[in-house]
């Protein structure tokens, strides 16, 4: 997903609130030292299966209500079009590294005690919505990626939680980090350290998807996940930026990726149909993607909307409010890719779709 810094090209026990039970013998650790990697060959997984129990079960928060609606938003920044949808969620965007050191950052330069951040916050949930924290994105240093040692980035993960009243964490893992076998460990280990702390932490994670599923990076970030006995919530697909021979059908896209990925879930975690469509999140990027000849319509998001609502699907989301309004005649063409969608439309519009 793009970050809010720069322009870019660009589980786990699936339990929390959606099934019940790990592998017997998956081990997880809580060792200082960075871990070795796990269900990784050769920098590529084979995507095989974890060993899983579970069965179906309903928890708190957006499971079992129905699909809910959970856009990502700026962290400190308002848009007039947050309320739009009537969001039961927030996505605040992004925590990451103060450059290289183990210090987590809003967009890697604000401090997480940031006024603004605080009253961004004391805003949102005053409306009756949750927050949740997202860690990563397309650009910067991931925290996993900066810390050398499964306390100092669990400290530094449950910092900026505790910064946003907080018990939910999203980790928005792509490009190199995604690739990156000792800091999908590391990242594993924390957060089931994090999780032995913080019993209520409800973990999603966010991957890219095309329209034949999770690649095997993906996959394996998942069965790593579920070695350390990670308790996620939801994986969460970014149904943007196929690549240019995916012009045309944006929303059929989404479908078809949502609908290859929930046979893998199926297959990696052991459920049933509705516990893989209940274990899943759909983000696409509204309006004009970053990938040429991609642009993610209404019409696609109404599209996305009955899909997710069939299936059972826990919560749609979009990259992002402040996009959520239509150009300014004359604008640059680099604006419909920060600060607005880059198509016709109504502002809100999409939070409107979304959320019907």
């Amino acid at each position: 997903m793009r970050s809010l810094l720069m322009p870019t090209a660009g589980v786990a026990c699936l339990v929390a609130l959606t099934l019940a039970g790990c592998s017997a013998n998956s081990g997880g650790t809580s060792d200082d030292a960075a871990p070795a990697a796990t269900g990784r060959a050769g920098g590529r997984s084979a995507g095989g299966s974890p060993s899983t129990s579970g069965s179906p079960s309903t928890g708190a928060g957006e499971a079992g209500a129905g699909t809910a609606y959970a856009p990502y938003v700026s962290a400190d920044e308002v848009s007039g079009n947050d309320a739009a949808g009537s969001p039961t969620t927030y996505n605040l965007a992004f925590v990451i590294a103060d450059g290289r050191d183990c210090t987590p950052k809003w967009n890697g330069v604000g401090a997480l005690g940031d006024k603004a951040v605080k009253s961004r916050v004391s805003a949102l949930t005053k409306r009756g919505a949750t927050v949740r924290v997202s860690f990563g994105g397309a650009s910067g240093t991931e925290l996993a990626a900066a810390c050398d040692s499964t306390s100092a980035l669990a400290k530094a993960y449950g910092e900026a939680l505790d910064a946003a009243g907080s018990t939910q964490a999203d980790f928005d893992v792509e490009g190199d980090e995604l690739t990156d076998s000792d800091s999908v460990a590391l990242r594993s280990a924390a957060i089931a350290a994090l999780q032995k702390e913080r019993p209520d932490l409800e973990v999603t994670f966010t991957l890219p998807v095309m329209p034949s599923g999770l690649d095997s990076d993906g996959l394996a970030l998942l069965a790593s996940a579920n070695t350390y006995d990670v308790q996620v919530s939801t994986v969460n697909l970014m149904t943007m930026n196929y690549g240019e021979s995916y012009a045309g059908d944006m929303g059929g896209y989404a479908i078809t990726s949502a609908t290859a990925a929930q046979a893998q879930l199926k297959k990696v975690f052991g459920t049933d149909d509705s516990g893989a469509w209940r274990g899943m999140a759909l983000t696409s990027m509204i309006g004009t993607n970053d990938v040429d000849n991609e642009t993610f319509t209404l019409a696609d998001a109404a599209q996305v909307r009955a899909f997710a609502e069939e299936k059972g699907i826990a919560w749609v989301s979009m990259w992002a409010t402040f996009r959520d309004q239509q150009c300014e005649a004359g604008s640059a063409t680099d604006d419909a890719l920060t600060n607005c969608s880059g198509v016709e439309q109504e502002d809100g519009a999409f939070a409107e779709a979304f959320s019907r």
